[in-house]
């Protein structure tokens, strides 16, 4: 059988890659900041990471290439300086297709949710500009309201309670690896993204369940999911 979301009542979308074409800028902005501060990284390596929160990613990676032990206050100190450069490189673009399916969603009268490891004030509050006819601040998970991150489950959870739905009755909407594995560790369906630099393999052997190239494509497939 087809994979279908007409019976989905809630739809919880991750933030960089999918409502927004930030990754790059990221993937720039981690690498420099990683480097300067003596942690080699790779732009390969901060999509592999994606979804983690900040100091997960700083930990993982110090562990990884420097069997480095990374102390709470580099995590602080380095993760400050990666939003600085972030910051730095101006506004990033929505993602084109995102607000038309905000739109189909929300005349369908179903419930969006966003789940983002993101701890960085400026572009939490821009999702209020930007998607504000559809969501509210309580409807979001960030990086502050969870303890673990992306790959666990915990992220996705936090979604589901804050949708006041069942695993069965929601769908991820995701562009990373491990927010894949979250979703799918949480016991819910997810759609993949590939808005990336990764093969599409790596984003389908951690189980999501239909992979689209963009969200433009997602959205012009949405009559053909709701069958």
């Amino acid at each position: 059988m087809a994979f279908s979301i007409k019976d989905k009542q809630a739809f919880l979308f991750d933030m960089d890659g999918v409502l927004y074409n930030s990754m790059p800028n990221h993937a720039r902005a981690w690498v420099e900041a990683m480097n300067r501060t003596g942690i080699s990284m790779k732009t390969e390596d901060v999509y592999m990471q994606e979804g983690c929160t900040g100091p997960q990613v700083i930990k993982n990676m110090g562990r990884e290439r420097n069997d480095l032990d990374v102390t709470d206050q580099m995590c602080q100190d380095i993760y400050r300086l990666k939003s600085e450069i972030f910051r730095s490189m101006g506004k990033v673009d929505i993602m084109p297709g995102a607000l038309d399916v905000f739109e189909k969603i929300k005349q369908a009268g179903k419930t969006i949710v966003i789940v983002t490891g993101s701890g960085q004030p400026d572009m939490i509050n821009r999702l209020l500009t930007d998607f504000g006819a559809y969501v509210t601040r309580d409807m979001m998970v960030t990086a502050f309201e969870v303890k673990r991150g992306k790959p666990y489950p915990d992220p996705y959870l936090a979604g589901l309670q804050k949708a006041g739905v069942g695993p069965s009755q929601a769908v991820v909407i995701e562009n990373a690896p491990y927010g894949v594995r979250a979703g799918v560790a949480a016991g819910i369906d997810v759609i993949a993204l590939n808005t990336g630099p990764l093969e599409d393999r790596f984003l389908l052997q951690e189980g999501a369940k239909i992979l689209y190239p963009s969200m433009s494509a997602f959205c012009q497939n949405w009559d053909e999911l709701n069958k």
